[in-house]
């Protein structure tokens, strides 16, 4: 890194006329046809006809200066959390706090009837407030990967409270669905001016918490021998933030990756002193955003490609490569095995990983007959048992529950045909069937997790996590799109091949399986992002009718699902239960470094790849009937394994386990809303953010 002050303002220098040179091109750049020279002698004075007025004075120009004045917010908000937290994977969208200002914008839309940048920048500033202060309050207890994958929790939790307004105001998800792609299209100039007060006064306030921020990096108690409060720094810098990303999203949107971007170019370039780098990472913010949105006018004429998702195809592999430097690496050991286990060619039981706190020994119970003999263990077993039970019980109440309810009597009669007609048409043609489909999705969501898990001796290691799911969401959603079939789930089959191609890019970009767990859970948060962002601009793509109903799928939502889907899955699941049964014990052995696991005769590669086979095709297939219902894999084998002990894997508990909290989840949604269905997955999403929180702050791993 160049540390030396007199690079400074050459750095400073290089960037101011980058960004003036991409402010020229934004205004002479467009998807009309006028020409430079036009655009040119209008600026100098000239006259020109209402077309090239309203061309150039209504939309580029008041673009060019939205452009500007974000991305200087978003580097400068984005800089100021990795200095306060220090860690450099700190970020108002990676964090959480560009989805609370989003959530408080759409909260606004729906309930106060928001439509100018003033009140979009009330309710902004609500939401973004309450995620900065969450945010401030993990990081003093998490480590940078840990506080990374906190604030994924916080996001998912907020995003799926914004699923939940959307999804009963289609008109107000019309708005959304453009407005969160990041787009600059159209912000008028009163709406920058609206929110103008708000980023001088975060602009200023950061410049003031330069130097108490030096001071902070050095340790609290240094900070206060040098005459500052760091309690008194924390809340400035909250504040600020706060003011920077509401005012961001309220002209822009939730723009993702900016602030990871212009911090690393800051750092990367200027090395030491906090007070350049918050200057530096303004500049960069907004030389990225600008060049971002000139780009997106021109790469796919006459259409625009989303800046969202530029800006995430550069900042996906940033957030890779900050995630595997040495600083980042020194604090994640509470995501890595321990070396010592490691350096006695020791690992611990991949059971471990999902529950429990000691191995304990077996509570096997043999069982002959006759000349054959089979160890039960009883602790598992019995779990297995409730779990089932569990299982039928979530069954038994979605079918009496809903708009139309009905006591379990009737709804047995009803599954009988011995009911009313109606009856037996709602319970026989469409609940039952829906109810078939979500057991099967969450089993298969629930074995996968188990696998996934165990396989990387990591409780976050699922495929929610590692960009899985929506390797399958893209495949499903390409496959309807390029065919005249009626609804997506009608693609299922395409759901196992996407899963596959995601996970061949996550564990190549990672460097393979079982080494530096951290790495392909980063990764794979990397390329959900990027795929979430990509998801996004398909939806804006279509027609709203078909958007909205896409977008039910994408948050993960059983309506409509039946027979044709669930089948085919529960024939899989029939396959696949038996053959991870099979490889359990290959499994167990590899526990145990890679000579031992050899001489015991088992492949270590050749089990890790049949293991990572199975798991992925049990999410893809599970996506294909439901969509990404979130968390679902990553709390079934963890719960299973509370109830079964840390001894064995749950491979029977985990299926069950998801498979009632899938059909609990989607009964959940069918009911807690009058007039409305909340999809599954959004439900999934509010709790499962909470319980990721509690696995990280219960897991020392």
């Amino acid at each position: 890194m160049f540390t030396q002050p007199r690079t400074s303002p050459l750095v400073f220098g290089l960037c101011a006329a980058a960004l003036l040179g991409l402010a020229a091109l934004s205004v002479l750049t467009g998807a009309g046809r006028i020409a430079p020279g036009q655009v040119v002698d209008y600026l100098l004075g000239a006259r020109g006809d209402e077309h090239l007025e309203m061309v150039v004075a209504t939309l580029r120009l008041p673009r060019t200066l939205a452009a500007v004045a974000v991305g200087a917010a978003l580097g400068v908000s984005g800089m100021l959390l990795q200095s306060v937290t220090r860690n450099p994977l700190a970020e108002t969208g990676l964090l959480g706090v560009n989805s609370g200002a989003a959530l408080g914008v759409v909260v606004g839309i729906v309930h106060a009837g928001a439509q100018t940048g003033g009140a979009y920048l009330v309710w902004a500033l609500g939401g973004a407030f309450a995620a900065t202060g969450v945010v401030l309050l993990l990081g003093s207890r998490f480590s940078p990967l840990k506080l990374l994958l906190a604030g994924a929790a916080l996001s998912a939790t907020l995003t799926g409270i914004t699923s939940a307004l959307l999804v009963a105001d289609p008109v107000t998800f019309d708005q959304y669905r453009f407005w969160v792609l990041g787009s600059l299209a159209g912000v008028p100039l009163e709406r920058v001016l609206a929110v103008s007060p708000a980023i001088l006064a975060g602009l200023g306030m950061a410049a003031l918490a330069a130097r108490p921020l030096a001071a902070l990096s050095l340790g609290d108690d240094v900070a206060v021998t040098l005459g500052h409060r760091p309690g008194r720094v924390r809340i400035t810098v909250t504040v600020a933030v706060t003011l920077l990303s509401a005012a961001a999203v309220a002209v822009a949107g939730p723009v993702g990756f900016l602030g990871l971007l212009a911090g690393y170019v800051a750092r990367t370039v200027l090395g030491g002193g906090i007070g350049p780098q918050i200057a530096l990472s303004g500049l960069a913010g907004a030389v990225v955003l600008l060049g971002s949105d000139v780009l997106a006018r021109v790469v796919i004429r006459p259409y625009e490609a989303p800046v969202s998702l530029l800006i995430a195809l550069l900042g996906a592999p940033v957030l890779i490569v900050v995630a595997r430097s040495r600083a980042v690496a020194a604090g994640a050991g509470d995501l890595i095995a321990e070396k010592s286990a490691r350096g006695r060619g020791i690992l611990r039981s991949p059971a471990r990983w999902t529950g429990g706190s000691a191995p304990l020994p077996s509570d096997a119970l043999p069982v002959r007959l006759g000349a054959f003999s089979v160890l039960l263990p009883l602790r598992s077993s019995m779990a297995a048992v409730v779990l089932a039970g569990l299982a039928a019980a979530a069954g038994v109440v979605a079918i009496t529950a809903g708009q139309s309810a009905m006591t379990a009597g009737q709804a047995l009669n009803a599954l009988l045909g011995t009911g009313e007609g109606g009856q037996i048409l709602l319970v026989q043609q469409i609940r039952l069937p829906r109810i078939v489909a979500g057991l099967t999705a969450g089993a298969a969501l629930g074995l996968s997790g188990c696998l996934t898990q165990a396989l990387a001796r990591n409780r976050l290691a699922t495929p929610d996590m590692l960009g899985i799911n929506q390797g399958a969401v893209i495949a499903i959603m390409l496959a309807g799109l390029a065919s005249s079939a009626a609804t997506l789930f009608e693609h299922w089959w395409t759901g196992p091949l996407g899963a596959l191609v995601a996970a061949v890019v996550v564990f190549g970009i990672s460097g393979g399986i079982g080494t530096r767990g951290y790495r392909f859970i980063i990764t794979g948060l990397a390329m959900t992002t990027l795929a979430g962002a990509l998801v996004q601009s398909l939806l804006a793509w279509r027609g709203l009718s078909a958007a909205t109903a896409v977008h039910a799928w994408t948050v993960g939502s059983l309506t409509g699902r039946g027979y044709p889907v669930a089948l085919p899955v529960a024939v899989g699941l029939a396959v696949l239960l038996p053959a991870a049964l099979a490889l359990a014990r290959r499994l167990a052995v590899l526990r145990f470094d890679e000579d031992v696991s050899a001489g015991l005769g088992v492949s270590p590669r050749t089990t890790r790849l049949l293991i990572l086979a199975l798991a992925v095709v049990l999410a893809g297939l599970g996506i294909g009937i439901g969509g990404p219902i979130a968390f679902v894999a990553l709390a079934a084998p963890v719960i299973a394994a509370r109830l079964s002990g840390p001894a064995r894997l749950p491979l029977i508990g985990a299926p069950l386990t998801g498979a009632a909290l899938v059909v609990t989840a989607d009964t959940v949604g069918r009911v807690v809303a009058d007039g409305a269905e909340i999809p599954a997955g959004v439900v999934t999403s509010i709790l499962g953010g909470p319980f990721l929180l509690w696995t990280l702050l219960s897991d020392r791993r």
